[in-house]
């Protein structure tokens, strides 16, 4: 029994000596003061704070380039193989162009004819003028001689020395050449009209062939095939010595690649945020520590692995620093608060069981008890305890330098 008391006795006296050591080493370990520099001073504002559900998601192509048969010809070489990398303006592969190189020959020798055609039609035009011209001088002086004789005989007639009926077989004859002449100038206009209109053909059938010709070296030079941006090629459809066509379906398409010039993310969440993932939704993607701000696009409907996933359009879908496969970090935008009391989320200050902190109070650190809200990288809620326009301390090392004291001095 005395064992006992004694054991119960030693443990009491024990007690109180490590309870004396740990007061000791906390009035001890509790700086009495802080430097202003050692401390960084934080304003309570108001402003929107929102939840953020955290989620991954890779870069991908936003867009998939389908490459056609710009002409129907033979798969010549290819110099991509799917899978390879490649820039805008790089060859992928080239299609024999002899078949439309003999077309282009066969058009300018036509078109040389034509040239030829025009020329004669030219001279002929020239020709026909001539001609008919001097038809129509040749009709005006005989109806001139004509008129001379009439004049004549009616100075014979006043004399007696012609009868009537010379004079009036003038007048027809005169009146004959007069309608012949005036049919002769209907012929050679309309003469005329048709070499001109010959020639007009000619030029319209010249110009067709020209565009023709101009078409023909355009396809020529799509004959090797380039890449239209930035990207990777997915597949080939045909093999090197095969004809490929150059209708307008689904057989047509001669390459499929990524288009690596702007970017969209492949994003995943847990399930049980699936309430929140909507179309229209807004994100914020952390590329290289900085973050771009986007939109929930399509939402898979099914989930795979307890994980729901979508697509996130971003603002700047071209920025340079998104890589295709790069694992990216989303803070996708759950709930907003539009005008609420809020502190910046600076390194130094954890959130976790966040119940204590100090205002800055005519040169003292005074400790407040709060209760915080929605929490994210930017700002934390603070529902109670602080108001706006007061100065929160906060030591660089963290609160627990405070110990829990209730006021420290700060010194300037």
């Amino acid at each position: 029994m005395n064992n006992t008391k004694q054991r119960i006795f030693i443990c009491s006296i024990l007690g109180i000596v490590v309870l004396v050591a740990l007061i000791l080493f906390s009035c001890q370990t509790a700086p009495r003061a802080l430097k202003l520099e050692d401390c960084i001073v934080l304003e309570v504002e108001k402003g929107p704070v929102f939840q953020i559900i955290e989620a991954t998601g890779i870069a991908v192509a936003e867009n998939e380039v389908l490459i056609r048969v710009p002409y129907p010809g033979m798969l010549k070489q290819i110099y991509k193989e799917p899978g390879s990398r490649v820039q805008k303006g790089d060859v992928i592969l080239a299609l024999d162009d002899t078949p439309i190189k003999t077309e282009i020959d066969h058009i300018r020798d036509q078109l040389e004819l034509k040239k030829n055609s025009i020329e004669k039609n030219k001279l002929n035009e020239a020709s026909a003028t001539v001609d008919l011209n001097y038809s129509e001088e040749v009709k005006n002086m005989a109806i001139k001689s004509l008129r001379s004789r009439l004049a004549d005989e009616v100075q014979l007639l006043d004399v007696g020395g012609i009868s009537p009926a010379k004079i009036e077989k003038t007048k027809e004859e005169i009146s004959l050449a007069e309608k012949d002449l005036l049919m002769l100038k209907q012929k050679n206009a309309i003469r005329i009209k048709q070499l001109k209109a010959e020639e007009q053909g000619l030029v319209l059938g010249i110009q067709i062939q020209e565009k023709e010709l101009a078409d023909k070296f355009h396809f020529l030079s799509l004959m090797r095939i380039e890449a239209p941006s930035p990207g990777i090629i997915l597949s080939i459809s045909n093999k090197v010595g095969e004809y490929v066509n150059a209708e307008i379906s689904l057989s047509s398409v001669l390459v499929r690649m990524s288009d690596l010039s702007s970017f969209k993310i492949m994003g995943s969440a847990e399930d049980k945020y699936a309430e929140h993932i909507k179309t229209g939704t807004k994100v914020f993607a952390t590329i290289d520590n900085e973050r771009v701000s986007g939109a929930i696009g399509i939402v898979n409907p099914m989930i795979e692995g307890g994980r729901i996933k979508f697509n996130v359009h971003l603002d700047d879908k071209h920025d340079l620093k998104l890589i295709s496969n790069q694992k990216i970090a989303i803070d996708i935008v759950g709930s907003e608060l539009g005008n609420a009391v809020r502190i910046k989320h600076i390194k130094s200050l954890s959130s976790e069981n966040l119940t204590t902190l100090y205002s800055f109070e005519k040169g003292y650190a005074v400790r407040r008890a709060i209760t915080i809200g929605l929490v994210n990288s930017d700002y934390i809620q603070i529902v109670s305890g602080l108001e706006p326009g007061e100065k929160i301390i906060i030591p660089k090392k963290g609160i627990s330098v405070f110990h829990n004291n209730t006021s420290i001095l700060i010194n300037n």
